[in-house]
């Protein structure tokens, strides 16, 4: 059995490392001692995030229990999955929910989803529920959220406060050992190389990027659209 590898990430309100495990207890305490601003006070979800087969991706996140999925959907989309527009869906407590489509065929469900931009976090989700989220139907990257708290405060800016993610993992190239910046996709798993030795083995084809998200590797994702969101800092002491 190999050793368990315990991940680290950073607290985007006070820029500590933190270690995984521990990241709930100090956002408990952190995120009262750096409130935003003056403003209406408002119901607040507090959601722990991770990739369900890559559980060395994860995020915590802020944001308000007024919204509705779909603005949820649109910020994990944004930070950690949007590569060609596919489809996605939320399951909570057994129902599903996609985006809304015109005239789609849900003949195959037992029963027809409900839409995303219809559902409010507060009418579907409580402290201590989890729930998954889907992207993409057919090359999948399945995403295991929870509730992990609720406070009343300022509304964040954007509907959605970053308040804690995951270093880049150090995967290091098959060959030389060097960090690794691209994965070979047409292989399972992916494998990782420097940018020379995966040039040098396989020229362009086959290579991907390799980003800090549960979707890398997966169909055309190279990362956010939005540079502000994309996030390759590895853990302090391990920056080759």
């Amino acid at each position: 059995m190999s050793p368990r590898v315990t991940s680290y990430g950073k607290c985007f309100l006070c820029g500590e490392m933190l270690a995984k495990n521990a990241v709930s207890r100090h956002l408990a305490e952190c995120i009262p001692a750096h409130e935003m601003g003056k403003g209406k006070p408002e119901r607040l979800f507090h959601l722990q995030v991770e990739g369900a087969e890559a559980p060395e991706y994860w995020l915590h996140l802020e944001i308000p229990a007024s919204v509705t999925l779909e603005k949820l959907d649109n910020f994990l989309r944004a930070i950690w999955l949007e590569c060609c527009g596919h489809l996605s869906a939320f399951e909570i407590h057994g129902v599903r929910y996609e985006v809304a489509l015109e005239g789609a065929d849900f003949s195959f469900y037992d029963e027809p989803p409900k839409a995303m931009k219809s559902a409010r976090l507060e009418k579907t989700l409580a402290v201590g529920g989890a729930f998954t989220h889907e992207y993409d139907f057919g090359t999948t990257t399945e995403l295991k959220l929870k509730v992990v708290g609720e406070r009343m405060g300022t509304r964040p800016k954007g509907k959605v406060r970053l308040l804690a993610r995951n270093y880049a993992p150090d995967l290091r190239c098959k060959v030389c050992g060097a960090p690794a910046e691209d994965l070979y996709v047409y292989e399972y798993p992916c494998e990782p190389y420097c940018e020379e030795h995966g040039m040098d083995k396989y020229g362009e084809e086959g290579l991907l990027p390799l980003v800090n998200s549960p979707r890398t590797g997966e169909c055309g994702y190279t990362g956010p659209f939005d540079e502000s969101l994309r996030f390759e800092e590895k853990t302090p002491g391990n920056q080759e």
